[in-house]
């Protein structure tokens, strides 16, 4: 997991030529804080979101960041499931059944909080969007926004996205 402090979020790096870009631990730590709060805001269970946003970029520790289009959903699910069954295996079983339930959830986005984690994946995302714009041409941060404009729904996330942007 300590390997994720070292990679650098592919999308910045590639789609904005960004050599010094937030790396995916950055990322994790921003979307821990987003999660507590607004967990806390919809009085959802706080200590899953956080461990759900938490868990959700493990598998890049071992597999890479890997952008949407880069090499397709289904194979990057299968890259990714393998590396958090490896990584998950290190851990004590009770501990490795309850992060897989976490996993789990995160992936089948059944549940309000796998949900306002995959939303605020999107809401960092237009975050830190927001502070490169000064850096690069804004042209380039449009698609970071629209995806972020068209995948955030909730009502609250989508209140603080359109503060961001303001």
């Amino acid at each position: 997991i300590a390997e994720l402090k070292k990679l650098p979020r592919s999308g910045w790096k590639i789609k904005l030529g960004l050599n010094d870009s937030e790396s995916v631990a950055e990322h994790s730590y921003m979307m821990s804080v987003m999660s507590m709060v607004l967990a806390d805001m919809k009085s959802l269970n706080s200590e899953k979101v956080i461990k759900m946003s938490i868990l959700h970029d493990w598998a890049e520790s071992k597999i890479g960041d890997f952008m949407p289009d880069e090499i397709g959903y289904d194979k990057k699910s299968e890259l990714e499931n393998y590396a958090m069954t490896e990584i998950l295996e290190l851990l004590p079983q009770k501990i490795q059944s309850e992060y897989r339930g976490i996993w789990n959830e995160f992936l089948d986005r059944n549940t309000s909080e796998a949900r306002l984690v995959h939303e605020l994946d999107k809401l960092e995302m237009a975050l830190q969007a927001k502070i490169y714009e000064k850096d690069v041409d804004p042209e380039k941060i449009k698609p970071f926004i629209i995806s972020a404009v068209e995948q955030i729904i909730d009502p609250d996330v989508k209140k603080i996205l359109v503060d961001i942007l303001k």
